[in-house]
């Protein structure tokens, strides 16, 4: 074969065991992770079939999906069996879980990288989309479907087919106040959200290398909003700084002979990817979505757009968002009212990202009518906002202080919103009905979402001022 490898291709390629002989490889999976929303059947088909978990030392369980944030009670009956059917499930197969409220809870994509157990050049998996954003470390990282689950699980490998390789290259020098989320939606925007289809993308640029490792798990987050199976980003210093002395990191000899081999996942010079995409960050603005999808997004300075004037292929689903949204052509997103504001997930729940949104609120109160719902990505991140005074401030603004979970991001606990609300969001999806019935999200990062709920309306933080 003539030229050299993508970091996604060497990760492949590092974790082969065997050809399936249709195409498809048979990889070894260095992480398993677990939660209560999709595993239950999963392990089902074990005990059914009388099998056991093949490495429950690699295998890491979280409960997030289901669990309510205002209390350590389950009040749902179904949250309530999920949750218990998941304890039931580590305990029998000796799976190390992190309870509801225990001290390390929270979203299992926050708590993985926390805790260092996500490292350059592994595979992670998990029956959830958003495995990707464990790909900011440099893994191949990706979710998988419930009967995958239960391969996992009795083999600790997945057989599945190559992907195609994409990179995303980021030019020009965003402005002050644009973050990974901006970048996130703006290249979403720009590729569409099956731009990314069957591919792994592999970010580069200054301003990818300008992030701290909280925006590149964001940023790779998102990448399953533009249909891709995966994000990655190469490990740098940024990666190591994070990494060192975490619980599950090696130390002494082990972490010298790690970052070795760790300062060598990079892309080849002369490596080929199957789809290469710019995207231009000079003069760009935080974006805002209009729609029911990631790509429906404009500038925070935009308007909503008129369908007659988008590609065939998009005007009918923008028409279909428009009256699901309540939303007329030519409306600027600065004029919108916001009922709820809603900060957290795995997308944006992390220390940086309450940070960013503290500094915003500091001083000031809500607008009128405003409820502001901060949900911190893990008790870990809750501990240490607490200790910064973070939490006084979001109290003191007038916002609600939660416990850790997936929470508003998704309509699976007490945490949605009731009727046609609007509600500008830091999570990553934002379709009809995702934040409970004719539910209107608008997908914003931290700093917008801090500065609309002060205002009332979609704004951006120097607007305030």
């Amino acid at each position: 074969m003539s030229g050299g490898l993508t970091l996604p291709e060497k990760l492949w390629r590092s974790h082969v065991i065997s050809g399936a002989g249709d195409g498809s490889d048979l990889l070894y999976v260095d992480l398993h992770l677990v939660h209560e929303a999709t595993s239950s059947q999963a392990f089902d088909g074990i005990r059914d079939t009388s099998r056991t978990v093949r490495r429950p030392d690699l295998t890491l369980a979280v409960e997030d999906h289901n669990v309510p944030t205002d209390s350590l009670t389950i009040r749902d009956p179904v949250s309530n069996m999920q949750v218990g059917m998941l304890r039931r499930n580590c305990t029998d197969h000796g799976i190390r879980l992190f309870q509801h409220g225990r001290p390390q809870q929270g979203i299992v994509h926050v708590v993985g990288p926390e805790i260092g157990a996500v490292q350059p050049g592994m595979t992670v998996l998990c029956g959830d989309s958003h495995t990707s954003t464990h790909g900011a470390f440099g893994a191949l990282a990706f979710g998988i479907g419930t009967s995958d689950v239960e391969h996992v699980l009795a083999t600790q490998t997945l057989e599945i087919s190559p992907f195609r390789t994409m990179l995303v290259e980021f030019v020009g020098e965003p402005p002050v106040g644009v973050t990974a989320k901006d970048l996130a939606l703006a290249m979403i925007a720009q590729v569409g959200t099956s731009g990314g289809q069957g591919h792994v993308i592999e970010y580069r640029g200054p301003a990818v290398s300008a992030l701290s490792m909280e925006g590149r798990m964001t940023l790779c987050n998102m990448s399953v909003e533009a249909g891709a199976r995966a994000g990655m980003i190469a490990p740098d210093e940024v990666t190591l700084a994070y990494l060192e002395g975490r619980e599950h990191t090696p130390t002494g000899q082990a972490w010298s002979d790690a970052v070795e081999y760790w300062r060598t996942l990079r892309s080849d010079d002369d490596a080929v990817f199957d789809r290469v995409v710019t995207v231009d960050t000079d003069g760009l603005a935080p974006f805002v979505t209009w729609g029911t999808n990631p790509s429906e997004s404009v500038p925070l300075t935009g308007v909503v757009p008129d369908p007659e004037s988008l590609p065939d292929e998009t005007r009918a689903a923008a028409l279909r968002s428009l009256e699901y949204m309540g939303l007329k052509p030519g409306t600027a997103m600065r004029e919108l009212d916001i009922d709820v504001v809603f900060l957290g997930s795995c997308t944006n729940g992390r220390i940086e990202d309450l940070r960013a949104a503290a500094e915003v609120l500091r001083g000031r109160q809500l607008a009128p009518g405003v409820e502001m719902l901060v949900v911190p990505g893990s008790m870990a991140v809750r501990q240490q906002a607490e200790e910064e005074g973070l939490a006084e401030v979001f109290r003191a603004a007038g916002a609600l202080w939660r416990l850790a979970g997936c929470s508003m991001c998704l309509g699976m606990n007490a945490d949605r919103l009731r009727g046609p609300k609007r509600c500008a969001s830091t999570s990553n999806r934002n379709y009809q009905g995702r934040q409970g019935p004719d539910a209107r999200t608008h997908l914003v990062s931290p700093a917008v979402a801090a500065a609309t709920a002060v205002r009332g309306r979609l704004t951006a933080p120097h607007e305030l001022e």
